[in-house]
Parts: structure tokens; C-alpha cells; sequence
């Protein structure tokens, strides 16, 4: 399994990553809450393990917001919070099971093998296509028309969001929240900005446009060639 940890305690992940490490399985780990997010949101898992307390954004906000993006991996909370309040609150903000701490880690092991022998709801995209363009979220790799076309981390963000709602109008408040983690209005053109780097790299020397502006509303990505 590919298996993502966002785990703020040092000892707890260092322990985790090494019994899961010895088990055959591929651990990427960080300790904030925002990079976790933007990570479950950009990379393909097999399962996420999400502590509730975390630095930046904490759990339970963490799978609200990937359930509210489709993101469809399997959540587990990994936390000391052991109430049956704490347990149905993170059930029901979106995570699959719940473990508390202190825990064994066998438990764990078996835990995450159930979770990810579970079929899922549907088939969990790893590639991403919109005419001729072609983004890898596990290689991290994006091509149009055969070429590669090289991204900073944003510009993949922003692009993996907009290729995820092809067709459909996405505004520039819908890019803050779930690109920026903004949820306030910066008196910034930070959106137009990352979005006109963006059309350079993606746009600018090819036969077709696929980023469309849509003047006082947002903007579509969409595929114009059919």
C-alpha cells in the first residue's frame, strides 16, 4: 500500500513509518495540517491515517474538506481523543475508522488492510485527461500533446483542481479555498497571477486554448477541439 500519515508527534509517526516500512509498504509522512491536505488532494493513497489535533488544520476539518472535494481514499483518525462523541464526530466528518492512542500496532496493521481491501465507491483516478492534456497525480508529471510541460507545486494545485471540474465554470473564491486554503478575500491578484503562469505553460504554444477566462465570474477548463 501507499499509505499518507499526518501525524504532528515526532516519536508516534517515526514508530508508525517504521512498522509500516517493514511491512512492505511505501509511508509518506508530514506533521501539518495544510500540507496534508493538499497532499490527499494531489497524490493518489491507498489510505490516509490523519491525527486529530494537528499544527495548520486539524483532522476532522481535513476530511470534511477532502469528502467535499470527492476525494474517496480511505480515512482513518489515529488520536487520543477517545470519547464516543470524539469517535462519532469523526466518523461522521467523513473518516472510515477510528483508532485511539496508546494503540497496538498490529491493530494498526490489520486496520489499514482492512481498509484498503474495501472496494471502493468508485475507481480512484490517478490520471487526469482533458483533450490533449495528461496530468500523472502519482508521478506528478503533467504532458500536452506529448510534451511536458513543467509546474511549480501551486501551478500543479491549481491545475489538478481545474482539470478535476473540466467543463464546469470554477470562480476565483472556489480557488482560494481549496487551492490557497484562504478563506478570506486577499486584496491580492494572487489567483490571476498563478492563472496567467499557468496559460503560459499550458496554453500559450499550442493550437488550442483549453483555460477560458470568464469575466466577472471565474474560469472553465474545457476541451474545444470536438
Amino acid at each position: 500500500m501507499r499509505i499518507l500519515l499526518i501525524e504532528d508527534d515526532r516519536r508516534t509517526a517515526d514508530l508508525i513509518v517504521e512498522g509500516l516500512v517493514e511491512a512492505g509498504h511505501l509511508v509518506d509522512h508530514v506533521a501539518d495540517g495544510n500540507e496534508g491536505l493538499r497532499r490527499a488532494r494531489t497524490a493518489a493513497f491507498d489510505v490516509v491515517v490523519i491525527d486529530r489535533m494537528l499544527p495548520g488544520l486539524d483532522g476532522l476539518e481535513i476530511a470534511r474538506r477532502l469528502r467535499a472535494s470527492s476525494v474517496r481514499t480511505p480515512l482513518l483518525f489515529l488520536t487520543t481523543m477517545s470519547g464516543i462523541d470524539d469517535r462519532v464526530e469523526g466518523l461522521e466528518a467523513g473518516a472510515d475508522d477510528y483508532l485511539v492512542k496508546p494503540f497496538a500496532f498490529p491493530e494498526l496493521l490489520a486496520r489499514l488492510n482492512a481498509l484498503a481491501r474495501r472496494p471502493p465507491l468508485a475507481q480512484v483516478e490517478t490520471v487526469l485527461r482533458v483533450g490533449d492534456l495528461e496530468m500523472d497525480l502519482v508521478a506528478r508529471r503533467v504532458k500536452r500533446a506529448g510534451q511536458t510541460v513543467e509546474l511549480q507545486a501551486r501551478e500543479f494545485q491549481l491545475l489538478a483542481y481545474l482539470m478535476r471540474n473540466a467543463g464546469s465554470l470554477v470562480t476565483r473564491r472556489q480557488l482560494l479555498e481549496n487551492v490557497w486554503e484562504f478563506h478570506f478575500e486577499p486584496r491580492t491578484n494572487l489567483v490571476e497571477t498563478h492563472m496567467s503562469r499557468l496559460r503560459a505553460k499550458v496554453d500559450r504554444d499550442f493550437d488550442s486554448w483549453l483555460i477560458e477566462t470568464v469575466r466577472g465570474s471565474g474560469y472553465i477548463l474545457r476541451d474545444r477541439s470536438s
